[in-house]
């Protein structure tokens, strides 16, 4: 997708995301959304008729008098983006070149389809709509942009000139793909850990990533007991566009593969591998403690985001929900 057209649909999600805002309200991140809960304010003097749930005892021994606490409610929210960068977030751009030429090929010239989306655009999408979300119920949003390491941090503020930098700034990385750097793909337990570092209150941190990633179970278990998390995983289709014989780069460390894609027992087999891998993805999120959605890049972003947070049940996945965002 061109960066102008994506910008285009990015400026139209502040009116989808009053709507998303609402479902984010009314679904199980109710208490999230409106804030932490109690804070303690200040002691006063018992009085007949309050709670004794309430004394503090330690001031009421240091003085020698009953004392209780008090409390107000903090209203004010931390959501932090976590979107990964790394090159297979910008595969499916790739995918769909590649597909184009194909399809170019195999019909005299005629081009069949319509535009690719890459994860990457999708993640940035999401993460607007988040962002603007967060805008529309006061409370502040900020981001980290990470590969193998973090590499730009947009620290919580609110107002749409923040969300707005934030965007643009994100835009810069959809068609260039960061070089590799190492042989180790994108970083999560890194991105993980820095969240933990910059979060001092209870917060609500969205992971937008493809996880393709290793050994981030710890980290993401460590920031759940302390905050909400939500694991987005972008995913391409699990179709394969392809037919003959194809080679296949792992976009993450440069290793190609020759594939035999047109035989029934190849497309098998690589249907398979991605469904166990969903499998093991939801499973470690699971045991983490983390709320989990995977959307394809084929899916409708708003509608996909409104539905799983307005659902009761966010332990569940929501597959190919509806067409693209926008053509």
């Amino acid at each position: 997708m061109e960066t102008s057209e994506l910008l285009r649909n990015i400026t139209t999600l502040p009116i989808i995301s009053s709507g998303l805002a609402e479902e984010m309200l009314a679904g199980n991140f109710r208490s999230v959304f409106k804030g932490q809960g109690m804070e303690f304010d200040e002691a006063r003097h018992y009085e007949p008729g309050d709670d004794i749930r309430s004394i503090d005892w330690n001031a009421s021994a240091r003085f020698g008098t009953p004392f209780v606490k008090m409390y107000r409610e903090e209203r004010e929210l931390t959501i932090l983006t976590l979107l990964d960068i790394s090159p297979s977030m910008h595969r499916g751009a790739a995918r769909g070149a590649a597909y184009a030429n194909y399809v170019r090929e195999e019909s005299g010239g005629k081009i069949l389809h319509g535009r690719s989306i890459s994860p990457y655009e999708q993640g940035l999408i999401c993460a607007a709509l988040i962002a603007f979300s967060a805008e529309h119920t006061d409370q502040q949003a900020g981001a980290f942009f990470f590969d193998s390491k973090i590499e730009k941090v947009f620290p919580p503020h609110k107002g749409r000139r923040h969300i707005m930098a934030l965007i643009m700034a994100a835009l810069r990385y959809q068609n260039k793909i960061p070089p590799r750097k190492d042989k180790h793909g994108s970083n999560i337990a890194a991105a993980l850990a820095g969240a933990q570092r910059l979060l001092k209150k209870r917060s609500l941190v969205v992971v937008i990533s493809d996880f393709f990633s290793i050994n981030w179970e710890q980290e993401m278990a460590a920031l759940c007991r302390k905050h909400d998390v939500i694991a987005l995983r972008i995913v391409d289709p699990p179709d394969l566009p392809w037919q003959g014989l194809i080679t296949l780069e792992d976009p993450e460390t440069g290793v190609r593969i020759e594939a035999p894609a047109g035989t029934e027992s190849f497309r098998e087999s690589w249907s398979g591998w991605h469904k166990e891998r969903s499998g093991h993805w939801e499973n470690l999120c699971r045991r983490s403690g983390a709320s989990f959605l995977e959307l394809t890049t084929e899916a409708d972003a708003p509608s996909s985001l409104l539905r799983f947070f307005g659902s009761r049940g966010f332990g569940t996945r929501i597959f190919n929900a509806g067409h693209r965002y926008k053509k």
